[in-house]
């Protein structure tokens, strides 16, 4: 082997090391809660009938930006030693199956709940503090989630409406119910369209066992967010009894059934 590849070879493994130390000593997690009447635009792109609550997304080992951990991997980013296999984890959520299937479904047409939260669990379980304890983690996500003070309707301060809102307005009332600043994510259900859709409320809690210490977002909004102007960021909040069937070329809605 000759002097480059050595330096190669090293130079990876030096990077392997720095993501593996990376993905053990995050800072925080995200808890993302979707609102499915925004998430299921066409509504035919998720199953019936449409929950009618914010649903979770998942609980998401974040680094200090707030970009997420990434998703084990044992040579790139062996966070944990001997995590617990997505394949093997529904076996160990039988006590809690019920809650999931209630509060955690999977929404798209085509997609089982199962293969929902395998996905969770390979991409951010995994990596969090109950990586050998997928009970442990999808039970600890469900707990949060069961805490009143972070019930987003309550939390940012309006209803579902036909009228759009201002996106720091949402944010705004957040800080003021619950004391820190969240995320919030959007969504684009039209290409192009400067009209955006609140897609998902995201908590960001301080690492800790059990995790019960909130702080602000780093990010307070995401890409799909900032991607509009400053003075255009509003988001349509959709009725969760209304389902959208058409929107036209700017985001509005044509038809609701």
């Amino acid at each position: 082997m000759g002097f480059k590849q050595l330096l190669a070879v090293a130079a990876a493994v030096v990077a392997s090391l720095v993501v593996s130390a990376h993905g053990s000593d995050f800072p925080m997690y995200k808890l993302s809660l979707t609102w499915p009447s925004s998430l299921c635009i066409p509504r035919s792109s998720c199953k019936s009938p449409i929950p009618a609550a914010f649903t979770i997304h998942g609980l998401w080992p974040s680094c200090e930006d707030g970009t997420g951990v990434p998703p084990y991997n044992p040579c790139a980013n062996k966070c944990f030693a001997n995590p617990t296999s997505p394949e093997s984890i529904l076996a160990t959520l039988q006590p809690i199956i019920s809650d999931l299937r209630r509060r955690w479904p999977n929404l798209y047409v085509g997609q089982s709940d199962e293969d929902f939260w395998k996905h969770e669990w390979s991409n951010h379980g995994m990596c969090s503090d109950h990586s050998q304890n997928p009970l442990g983690y999808f039970s600890e996500t469900l707990k949060l989630d069961e805490i009143s003070k972070y019930d987003p309707l309550e939390a940012l301060g309006v209803q579902p409406s036909t009228t759009p809102y201002q996106i720091d307005t949402l944010l705004e009332n957040v800080k003021r119910h619950v004391g820190f600043y969240p995320q919030i994510s959007c969504s684009r259900p039209v290409s192009g369209s400067k009209q955006l859709y609140l897609k998902e409320i995201r908590y960001c809690f301080k690492r800790g066992t059990p995790i019960s210490v909130l702080q602000d977002c780093p990010d307070e909004m995401d890409n799909v967010c900032r991607s509009v102007d400053p003075l255009q960021r509003t988001v349509m909040f959709p009725h969760a009894t209304t389902a959208i069937s058409g929107l036209n070329a700017t985001g509005e809605v044509l038809a609701f059934t």
